[in-house]
């Protein structure tokens, strides 16, 4: 997820981003009308037409998919553009921008074919020299996504409708590496020096890029799109930080759609008939993080400390009043990856003892940053800093916008940092790029050559229960390290409008609104 991570850090939380903090009010300037009056033919429970106006907690970071990490960014890129392969639902690869898919015996060629007919945003046509170049980008010139790449030898383009990967070992998680999420998006060839495309998006999905501003993001319904034509004429992103304003602004009607729902409403939302709700289990994980480049953080027994100080129980609830699955790993428990593994149970005579035997002087100082744009992670903060007073660690709850925090996350410039990777799929992406030596997403300076080790042969390995023992064996060394301190899996939780029809709610937090018909 990126980074919240689609940390969708995001995901990593995979990642929601902003630049600015963000006013708590519904909408700014005049009143938006949301009564779905667009023209066109009315279906059965819903008209055709109109702007879906929906109400997300952050501001994106910029609006290039290969370079941005930020779930805020991903909310909007996800219907703007298309990947060669993209998962349904439960997870499953369907075509996309390529039509079939075959691979060699030997595991190590992949060959797609194109699908005919697609134009991008600005009229250009899109065939298979569009793919070599976004795949190039993003491995030349070492961006976000390039370690899903590790493994491609080669990306040519034989003919305008065919793709061919040549890989340097097999690849099980190929698909998930290139159509996961929008990270791996394909961008017309030459996109880079023709627009900035940290403030422009040109793809190929079923809405365009309009217009953004410090309100908002605006899209429209591409008329030329290759699939099922939307059933809207656009959406409009509004950023509405506070929880409980989306909410209020859902229920008034200022909003037709939510992800931004007060956990503590989640019950009582379920009889609300202002309001629908959605929930699905995720495949997100929220964790916390320290810092090993700087001590005392670096000291193993430190950092077990600290995951025996922390009820992870008492902070789930803070945080998700029950919309969550407390885990010491990082895959959720409907995952065929996933792992039972929980080593550390909340036990502050164990956790004061490791934290002496480190040799830090306490009480040590621990500042914890955390963000306002996801309020999850403040109250969090607040149950770890009265566990971990209890043995010695005076935490320091650093509350920043998110443009800050990820300034400072990737300058090094903390000591524990909270958030979520979102929408992963493959363990290869719950795994690799947060804990190998010199992952691109390893901002804490984990090292273990033992994991390495594992998650190298893990990643080429096709048998895949053969696979999972890998991933099993690595799971058990980064919680026991304590790399990540896991907390726990939350619930996909989304409100929109009564009446609002084709929308589902996903797992992986893909929020595709094509099919949506607003209410009339």
């Amino acid at each position: 997820m990126a980074r919240t991570g689609r940390q969708r850090g995001g995901r990593g939380l995979a990642a929601v981003l902003a630049v600015a903090v963000l006013a708590g009010a519904c909408s700014g300037g005049e009143d938006v009308d949301v009564d779905g009056e667009g023209g066109g033919d009315g279906g059965e429970g819903g008209s055709a037409g109109g702007t879906l106006i929906a109400a997300i907690s952050a501001e994106p970071d910029q609006f290039d998919p290969h370079k941005t990490q930020a779930y805020a960014s991903f909310q909007v890129l996800e219907n703007v553009y298309d990947t060669l392969v993209v998962p349904d639902a439960e997870g499953e690869f369907q075509p996309s921008l390529a039509t079939e898919w075959t691979t060699s015996d030997d595991g190590l060629t992949w060959t797609f074919t194109l699908r005919e007919g697609v134009t991008f945003h600005d009229g250009s046509e899109f065939d298979s020299a569009d793919v070599v170049y976004s795949y190039n980008r993003i491995i030349d010139e070492q961006l976000a996504n390039a370690f899903r790449f590790a493994s491609v030898a080669d990306v040519q383009a034989p003919d305008p409708q065919t793709v061919v990967i040549t890989l340097s070992e097999p690849t099980p998680a190929l698909l998930s590496n290139i159509g996961g999420f929008k990270g791996m998006s394909i961008i017309p060839e030459g996109a880079a020096d023709e627009y900035d495309l940290a403030t422009e998006a040109v793809g190929t999905g079923p809405f365009t890029f309009e217009s953004s501003a410090a309100g908002g993001v605006t899209l429209a319904a591409y008329d030329d799109y290759w699939g099922d034509a939307p059933s809207i004429d656009g959406v409009e992103f509004q950023y509405i930080s506070e929880p409980t304003a989306a909410l209020t602004a859902l229920r008034s009607g200022d909003v037709h759609w939510t992800d931004n729902v007060p956990p503590q409403d989640v019950e009582s939302l379920a009889d609300d008939d202002q309001v629908e709700l959605g929930t699905t289990p995720s495949v997100d994980y929220w964790y916390m993080a320290m810092n090993q480049a700087k001590p005392p953080f670096d000291n193993r027994d430190f950092r077990r400390g600290v995951a025996f100080g922390i009820d992870r129980a008492a902070v789930t609830e803070a945080a998700k009043f029950g919309a969550a699955t407390v885990n010491q790993t990082a895959i959720p428990e409907q995952s065929f990856w996933y792992h039972e593994y929980a080593p550390f149970e909340h036990d502050p005579a164990q956790a004061t003892d490791l934290i002496e035997s480190a040799g830090a002087a306490t009480p040590v100082q621990m500042g914890l940053m955390v963000t306002d744009e996801y309020p999850e992670t403040i109250q969090a903060a607040q149950v770890i800093q009265a566990n971990l007073a209890e043995v010695g660690v005076e935490v320091n709850i650093e509350q920043e916008d998110f443009g800050t925090w990820l300034d400072r996350q990737s300058q090094g410039d903390y000591d524990a940092f909270m958030l979520g990777w979102l929408g992963n799929l493959d363990p290869f992406g719950f795994y690799h790029a947060q804990h190998v030596c010199e992952g691109t997403s390893n901002f804490h300076s984990y090292c273990n050559p033992e994991v390495d080790d594992l998650l190298g042969q893990a990643a080429t390995e096709t048998d895949r229960d053969a696979r999972k023992a890998l991933y099993d064996q690595a799971a058990e060394l980064i919680a026991d390290d304590v790399s990540y301190l896991y907390l726990y899996n939350p619930d996909v939780v989304q409100a929109w409008a009564p009446g609002l029809e084709g929308y589902e709610v996903r797992a992986d937090k893909a929020i595709n609104f094509e099919s949506v018909r607003l209410p009339e």
